[in-house]
Order: structure tokens, then C-alpha cells, then sequence
């Protein structure tokens, strides 16, 4: 039986970036880029101006202040897609407004409140420095140079990067094509009409939403009842996937056959069992180039085994070099006691106290009961040899989602 980090260890160097794409702007939003984009042009593309006020020649200026302001002449202005202004030349100046081109012989500008304006001329309350106050072109950066690198995660401000360089697409990993395969006589669709001895489907629909959340594209294959020809054929078809994922079937009952299966279908498992709690009965296989993973088939333990393994899978798959979940230290608002043995992963919402964050475990614990998984913020990593756990005592946790902070507006 291996440990959750043996397993990782073993599991993860499966998963490998798909084929680039090319993607517009506006569907890379979240992809990670997967080559090296360079700088097609200066950013700026030209001297501009910081602020609204006069582009001026500094040495002009040298004596001015609030008592002895200097007069210079107004011989034009400046705005962004205008017509050239005129050169500043000595005595005189532009007026000029925010992300303008900078005149010719002009090397500073001073801002509008530390002047005052009269017809064509304008009194300067203050001395200039050269440069004040100018956007110099290629500051920000120079044509050539990286704009962003490979394996970087497309947010907004890349994306409007992109486009302030003339990009409409960029090249990003595939997203990978999981597919999802149930198995069980006792198994319906969600819009079957209820039958006796059967339930729903649900860890299908919980996987697939957990597989878009991690950036894949979810493919449910139909049920497959309990008999090995089904279900291996299910799994041929499966195997057309990038991922594949079984739910249930890969414990010790009688009619537990995914095992089976995978080895008629050419899957050649690399182990079975991880010493943790919820999903212990988890088994990871190879077929070619495709990763199968088989899930247990509790509910909990699906979606918990899913987060633990087959996510970080996913955002390997994309190219993301940090595929993990982000995990913080957490104080417990609660005594808990269990029995102990293997790593534990239990439900917990999150609270904030300042610096602290404070994990209120849920009252539902099994790895039978979906309700657990719901408004849960993480997942507390309670250590093996353990059984008691105190009020405060500070753990691990694995972030689902940042709800931790403040509801209210910080300004």
C-alpha cells in the first residue's frame, strides 16, 4: 500500500502536456502558455505623458517657484491621436494631456495644478526636472525582449498584454479530455425515473464538474453494469481519452470487476491501495500513453481521491508547473477524536481571525455522505499516528477555494 506522497511520486509523471493550440485572446483566459512570447513592440511605443499639464524644456524652469513663477508661451497642444504638435523650443511651451506623445525638444512636463493659464500664456509655479513626469518609450519594455514566458497562467493582465503587443491569439497547452466511467447494476442517469435498488449516478456529475473546474473536458460515458464484457468495452472506448477515471469496482467484492477489465483492455496497473482515509481502495494504471485512474466509489472518496490525484494530473496536462492546490496552517475551533492509522483528509470550513484561520470540521464525516462536500473550503490533513485533536492545535489544510477572507469591503 503506498503513502499519499509514494503515490503522487508514482502517479504524476504520467500526466505530461498535450499538443499546443492556438486559442483567441478571450478563450486563453486561464490557460497556461506554452511557448515563449516575445515583445513585438516598445511599450510605450513612444514618449508620453504621465499627466495632464505642459511640456516644457527643464532648463526653462530652473528659477521658477510659487513667489517668481516664469511665463512661457503657448504655441500648441498635445493629445493622444492628435496631429503633431510643435516643437518646444526655448520660452515657450505645449499643452499637453495624459499618454500624449511628448513634443519634440520638450523634456519634462509639469502638471496643470502648479501652473496658471492666461490667453497664450502660461505662469510655472515650479522648477523642472528632465524627465518628470515622462513615460519614456520602451520603458516598460523594449521590442525583442520576453513579453511572457512558457508555462505562464493567462490572467487578465496577460491577456492585456497580449493585446497591447498586437496579439489576437496565443499558443497554450490542449486541455485533456477525461473520460469518466462508472460502473454498477445499481446505478440510473439522473433523468431515468427511479426503480427499486437503484440510485443515482451522482459521482459522474460531481467528477465532471470537478474535472472543468480543473480545466479538462469531461466526457461521461454511459453506465456499465456489472459484467466484465461491458465493462471492458466501455473502456476501450474510454481509452480514446486523454485521462481515463473509473468510479467504483476496484475494491474486493464479488462483483468489483474494473480490475479485471483494465487488464483485458492492455491497462498495466502500477498499484493499488493508498493509506489514507477517505479512499483507500485507489488504483493507478497506465494503458499507452493514457493514465487510468480508478476511483473508489463512494461518493466522498471519489471526489476526495479526485482532488488528491487526478486534479494535479490535469494542470500537468496544461502545462501549469505549480499543479497543486494552495494549502495553508489552520487552528481547529473544535476538539476532535478519531481512531487512527491512516492520513485522514476531513471537511472543514474556514473562518478568518486576523491572521489566523480558523477550521470548523464538518459534523458529516463519512465517505458515504455527499452533504460534506458541500460549502466545504478544505480538506485538514489529520496525521496517521493521531487520534486526539484539540481546540486550537494548528494543521495543514488544503485549499478548495480562497473563502477565508473578509465578506466585506476593505476600503
Amino acid at each position: 500500500m503506498r503513502s499519499i506522497a509514494e503515490a503522487l511520486a508514482e502517479l504524476l509523471p504520467a500526466f505530461t502536456p498535450r499538443g499546443a493550440v492556438r486559442r483567441t485572446l478571450i478563450d486563453a483566459l486561464d490557460a497556461i502558455s506554452a511557448e515563449d512570447v516575445p515583445a513585438r513592440i516598445d511599450l510605450p511605443p513612444f514618449d508620453n505623458s504621465a499627466m495632464d499639464g505642459y511640456a516644457v524644456r527643464a532648463r526653462d524652469l530652473q528659477s521658477a517657484s510659487a513667489e517668481a513663477p516664469v511665463s512661457l508661451r503657448v504655441t500648441g497642444e498635445s493629445r493622444a491621436g492628435g496631429t503633431a504638435a510643435p516643437s518646444v523650443a526655448e520660452g515657450s511651451a505645449v499643452r499637453i494631456f495624459t499618454g500624449a506623445p511628448v513634443p519634440s525638444g520638450a523634456d519634462a512636463i509639469v502638471m496643470q495644478e502648479d501652473t496658471e493659464r492666461d490667453g497664450d500664456t502660461v505662469r510655472v509655479r515650479v522648477a523642472a526636472q528632465p524627465g518628470a513626469h515622462v513615460r519614456a518609450r520602451a520603458s516598460d519594455l523594449a521590442a525583442g525582449t520576453p513579453l511572457l514566458r512558457r508555462a505562464t497562467r493567462l490572467g487578465p493582465g496577460e491577456i492585456g498584454l497580449l493585446a497591447s503587443q498586437g496579439y489576437s491569439a496565443v499558443s497554450v497547452h490542449r486541455a485533456p479530455t477525461v473520460a469518466i466511467v462508472s460502473t454498477g447494476d445499481e446505478l440510473r442517469d439522473v433523468s431515468d425515473p427511479p426503480s427499486p435498488g437503484t440510485i443515482v449516478n451522482s459521482n459522474a456529475y460531481a467528477l465532471a464538474a470537478q474535472v472543468l473546474d480543473a480545466g479538462g473536458v469531461p466526457w461521461i460515458l454511459p453506465n456499465a453494469p456489472d459484467r466484465l464484457d461491458a465493462i471492458a468495452r466501455t473502456l476501450r472506448e474510454a481509452l480514446a481519452a486523454d485521462i481515463v477515471v473509473t468510479c467504483g469496482g476496484v475494491s474486493v467484492g464479488e462483483y468489483d470487476l474494473v480490475h479485471d477489465a483494465l487488464r483485458e483492455v492492455g491497462v498495466e496497473q502500477a498499484f493499488w491501495k493508498v493509506a489514507m482515509k477517505p479512499g483507500k481502495p485507489l488504483s493507478f494504471g497506465i494503458a499507452g500513453a493514457v493514465p487510468v485512474v480508478g476511483l473508489p466509489g463512494n461518493p466522498v472518496s471519489a471526489m476526495v481521491t479526485f482532488e488528491l490525484f487526478v486534479r494535479p494530473g490535469i494542470r500537468r496536462m496544461l502545462g501549469d508547473p505549480a499543479p497543486y492546490r494552495s494549502s495553508a496552517r489552520v487552528e481547529l475551533a473544535d476538539s476532535h477524536r478519531r481512531s487512527a492509522g491512516r492520513i485522514e483528509l476531513a471537511r472543514a470550513t474556514l473562518e478568518r481571525s486576523g491572521d489566523r484561520l480558523i477550521a470548523r470540521m464538518h459534523r458529516l464525516q463519512g465517505s458515504g455522505s455527499l452533504p460534506s462536500m458541500v460549502d466545504v473550503d478544505a480538506l485538514l490533513i489529520l496525521p496517521a499516528d493521531q487520534e486526539r485533536f484539540e481546540a486550537g492545535e494548528r494543521l495543514s489544510a488544503l485549499l478548495l477555494r480562497d473563502r477565508a477572507g473578509t465578506a466585506v469591503c476593505p476600503f
